[in-house]
């Protein structure tokens, strides 16, 4: 057990001197600094949000689009951003690996740490924002919300887990990514209720875990004005697949990697 403790210590030292790391070579250390994290994810669902607004008026289906659009849009941009940060990450990162309490997973594991915290930032404080103006809902049920929030995270850290080993070994893979994220939007759940498909459709999205996590999202934020369709074990079973997968090819990259 004092091994054990022990252990912890050291790989809780090793995540917190990577992340600051991170923070200070992405958004240096002048002006809002490691806010941007924040920020960024922020601007863009704002944005997105007017632009729906006056597309389609201030509800749909008997829920405020703005409410509607930033709970879908901010998970993306999370989703984007985490699988962004994680092509090369293992190159940029070979010099660290000297330190032998350093493994290849904690460079995963951090990027995506980052922006998770930057995404539930920003969903808090534009949360607190557009409720003081009436555009966003008191949350019917935080446990759920928080839950929803929870498997999406653990399926971007296991995509994550396959999609840093793969940039190593192919470059194509950071080229198509980008065009791939914006390709599976229409699978994400991010636009649409599964509640307004077709019964043929969203049988077929559900077994999306991102649809899944999301209606968790939405139904923790907006109750029963929402009608959701979702179950915990795709996401779950998506991501120990991936995660599996995963694993095991950072371990069959790190037998290769040169580290400089």
């Amino acid at each position: 057990m004092a091994s054990l403790r022990q252990g912890w210590r050291i790989q809780q030292r090793v995540i917190i001197a990577l992340m600051s790391r991170e923070l200070t070579t992405r958004f240096g250390r002048e002006n809002i600094g490691f806010l941007w994290i924040m920020a960024e994810p922020l601007l863009f669902a704002v944005l997105v949000s007017l632009a729906w607004t006056f597309m389609k008026g201030p509800e749909e289906h008997g829920v405020a689009i703005v409410a509607f659009v930033v709970s879908g849009y901010l998970p993306l941009t999370f989703l984007r951003h985490s699988f962004g940060r994680c092509t090369n990450i293992f190159v940029a990162n070979g010099s660290l690996m000297y330190h032998r309490q350093i493994r290849i997973l904690d460079f995963v594991f951090v990027r995506v740490l980052i922006e998770t915290i930057g995404g539930m930032m920003a969903y808090l404080f534009i949360g607190v924002i557009l409720m003081y103006f009436g555009y966003f809902p008191v949350p019917a049920s935080i446990g759920l919300l928080v839950s929803g929030w929870a498997l999406y995270t653990l399926f971007v850290l296991s995509m994550c887990f396959i999609i840093a080993p793969l940039s190593e070994v192919s470059e194509v893979l950071e080229k198509i990514l980008p065009v791939t994220i914006y390709i599976s939007i229409p699978f994400s759940g991010t636009f649409n209720m599964e509640s307004w498909l077709s019964p043929q459709a969203r049988d077929i999205l559900l077994w999306s875990p991102m649809v899944n996590s999301i209606e968790m999202m939405r139904y923790g934020l907006f109750g029963d004005a929402v009608r959701p369709y979702y179950t915990i074990w795709v996401p779950i079973g998506a991501s120990l697949i991936c995660m599996t997968i995963g694993l095991a090819l950072c371990r069959r990259v790190r037998r290769t990697l040169v580290v400089e």
